[in-house]
């Protein structure tokens, strides 16, 4: 089968069984047709610095649907913020299709190849869009209407908070992808989290595996409506971090 023609496919496997994740052939397919796209693409605009089959099977693929040991659902409508070469919402769409998912970008050619990706892999419920943070997030359309939001953009928690917080409902999560050990960080977010209307639930420490990456989850719960001030005007948040 086509998916087996890479010989070192067994890493992605291995990588799978770690997360207790089981694909069709089709999902597998899928996973190998969108590395292929990444890298044709890679070719002639900086979507990635990692390129080798194994590291993008864990660093990229593998790295995204870590997101199942501190959260599982059936169905639910899911926002990626930031979301550059589709990580981590294509990776999530492929191995869980029922879940509906928006990819955020604000660069207009990332948005182009994520279009691309979602058309050759015959993705449905999921959509790219080209924007920022601060302007979508004021849009009712969008605005407290996901369960959940995930980020791997690399920012402070503090100012991640206030881009990605504002799009989820009441009763929702904010789950931010961080490396390594953020102790500080998150003491340094409380405030902003306060203000937003979020509290940190938990955090999810794990080894990629193949890999020296430590991956830190954090788990933050919507407990109230965020101020309709929140998210400030472009350039605000950075400026002025809550």
């Amino acid at each position: 089968m086509e998916y087996n023609k890479y010989e070192n496919i067994e890493v992605f496997y291995e990588g799978l069984n770690f997360l207790k994740i089981e694909l069709t052939d089709l999902q597998k397919q899928q996973f190998i047709d969108y590395y292929e796209l990444l890298i044709e693409t890679n070719k002639v605009m900086n979507l990635t610095t990692i390129t080798d089959f194994s590291e993008v099977m864990i660093k990229h693929f593998i790295d995204s649907l870590s997101l199942v040991t501190v959260f599982k659902s059936e169905h639910c409508r899911i926002l990626d913020m930031g979301t550059g070469a589709g990580f981590p919402g294509i990776p999530l769409k492929i191995a869980f299709p029922d879940w509906d998912i928006v990819l955020l970008d604000s660069l207009n050619k990332r948005v182009d190849f994520l279009n691309e990706v979602i058309v050759k892999l015959k993705l449905t419920n999921i959509i790219a869009i080209h924007g920022r943070a601060e302007d979508f997030g004021q849009n009712l359309e969008y605005r407290e209407s996901f369960d959940l939001c995930v980020s791997r953009a690399v920012a402070k928690l503090s100012l991640l908070s206030e881009y990605c917080i504002p799009y989820v409902k009441t009763g929702g999560y904010f789950i931010p992808y961080k490396s390594g050990h953020i102790i500080e960080e998150l003491d340094s977010a409380k405030n902003a989290l306060e203000i937003l209307g979020a509290v940190i639930e938990n955090t999810k420490e794990l080894m990629l595996p193949f890999s020296d990456i430590e991956r830190t989850l954090v788990v933050i719960h919507k407990t109230d409506e965020t101020p309709k001030k929140y998210p400030r005007r472009a350039g605000k948040p950075s400026k002025a971090p809550l």
